[in-house]
């Protein structure tokens, strides 16, 4: 699993070579202290939010890790579909990952016209793009490798 280009866990307090259950949460409502994970090792992450300095973590700790590993998000759907998609970069399978994610928490909408990413309510709604202040629906369609949801042109069909 771990790659030449991949930091080591240095001070993340895992051993070389774990082949437990990483248990990572995000935001104030993010939980995994009840997720049972049997007679497995556990290590437990607590982040704020999935900035890039959280992923970066993540990776090192997942580069510290050895196939058989399993890892389980809890948080908003935007902070665990990104740390989803950054354990998917690190070669974790999506068997491998189980995800409990808090829908009340804000979403990632993809906008497909200028690649912007916005943070947004929830799905099925309207909201401006941050990049090039289009008006997107947001589908209930979501991308595990870009971690967000699709948004489209809401009033394209009004345009033509």
């Amino acid at each position: 699993m771990r790659s030449v280009s991949m930091p080591s866990a240095a001070g993340s307090g895992l051993e070389p070579g774990f082949r437990g259950v990483i248990c990572a949460s995000f935001g104030v409502t993010g939980d995994t202290a009840g997720h049972d994970t049997g007679d497995r090792p556990r290590h437990d992450l607590r982040f704020v939010s999935a900035n890039p300095e959280a992923l970066a973590d993540l990776r090192s700790v997942l580069g510290c890790s050895h196939v058989g590993v399993r890892l389980v998000l809890a948080g908003p759907p935007a902070d665990i579909r990104a740390a989803a998609a950054a354990a998917a970069e690190c070669g974790l399978l999506e068997e491998e990952m189980t995800l409990l994610c808090d829908e009340a928490g804000p979403r990632v909408v993809y906008c497909p016209h200028c690649r912007a990413r916005t943070t947004v309510g929830a799905a099925g709604t309207e909201a401006e793009c941050s990049g090039c202040a289009t008006t997107l629906f947001i589908a209930d369609h979501f991308s595990r490798r870009m971690g967000a949801y699709l948004g489209y042109s809401a009033h394209v069909e009004e345009a033509s």
